[in-house]
């Protein structure tokens, strides 16, 4: 049934779990404390995806001050603080990953831009650790972070799959490029409130297919994708 892959590798933030307004809504209200004031439009914009620290240049630059390693702790305490209270799954996440733990005999994992603990916290969260345990890759732990490969590359090799028989699943621009520059097929997820134009932005860098609801994802990894689609 899944003769087009053998391992599927998940993002998490966006894609396992509605993570990213709670962290951008933090990161924007910690920003404007610094004297950096940004809509939250704005801030998901400039930071969605990405690791805080990899843009640390321009946070100096524009608050006037150091990204200081006091201040990072401050974010990610006050950040897994939030996340452990309002943190939720993504709608139908649980139905499409049970299905595919179970066609693809377990060869899953979860490749995240964001730091271990981040990760693990929300996986245990939402009660999704049980697929993932052992299979967690965090670009905090690799040379380079995401729109490199090298966390998709890490996840592979773990699963022991070559990454062209592995489909990815995304929801940013930087996690679909670092997808592809793997050498894996990405599926981008961009749910039903959001543009048109953010599924065509995913399209943009690589991905093959794009879908609105994870109950789709299942069906969408039997099939041969042969053209971009929004599900």
């Amino acid at each position: 049934m899944y003769s087009n892959f053998d391992a599927v590798l998940f993002d998490c933030d966006g894609v396992l779990v509605d993570s990213e307004p709670i962290t951008n809504g933090l990161l924007r209200d910690m920003l404007e404390e610094q004297g950096w004031t940004l809509t939250p439009e704005a801030c998901f914009r400039y930071f969605v995806g990405k690791a805080v620290i990899d843009e640390k240049a321009r946070i100096e630059a524009e608050t006037g001050k150091p990204l200081t390693d006091a201040w990072m702790h401050s974010f990610r305490a006050r950040r897994n603080a939030a996340l452990d209270a309002h943190l939720q799954a993504i709608p139908n996440i649980h139905a499409a990953i049970e299905l595919i733990h179970l066609n693809f005999d377990g060869r899953i994992a979860c490749a995240s831009g964001a730091d271990r603990l981040k990760v693990e916290l929300q996986l245990t969260k939402v009660a999704l650790m049980p697929y993932f345990e052992g299979r967690i890759f965090s670009g905090h732990e690799m040379p380079r972070s995401k729109p490199a490969p090298d966390v998709y590359l890490a996840a592979a090799a773990a699963v022991g799959v070559h990454p062209s028989r592995c489909a990815v699943v995304e929801d940013t621009v930087t996690g679909v490029r670092a997808g592809v520059a793997a050498g894996c097929k990405v599926f981008g997820y961009a749910p039903a409130h959001v543009p048109t134009a953010e599924h065509a932005a995913l399209l943009a860098a690589g991905a093959s297919h794009t879908f609105i609801d994870m109950l789709h994802l299942p069906s969408l990894l039997s099939q041969k994708v042969a053209q971009f689609t929004i599900s």
